[in-house]
């Protein structure tokens, strides 16, 4: 497994632990819960479908999940 391989796996792990988070910290409403979860499965299982399309999977998963930590989080997270 590569560095796309990786970065792909990562993003796909941070998806649904962010909603868990985020529902059981209550820092996602229904409605922001909902938007996010109905996204990353577009992303992650529509995506592929369309012809090219299996190669921004994991840019747009984690799209995703930037978005998701700065609202469940509410501020950067900071890495070093």
């Amino acid at each position: 497994m590569g560095a796309i391989g990786l970065a792909g796996l990562i993003a796909k792990l941070a998806l649904p632990a962010l909603l868990v988070w985020g529902w059981l910290s209550g820092e996602l409403g229904p409605r922001a819960l909902t938007v996010f979860a109905l996204l990353g499965f577009v992303v992650w299982f529509g995506l592929p479908r369309v012809s090219g399309g299996e190669s921004f999977v994991t840019s747009a998963l984690a799209l995703i999940d930037v978005a998701l930590v700065l609202a469940v989080f509410k501020r950067e997270i900071r890495i070093g």
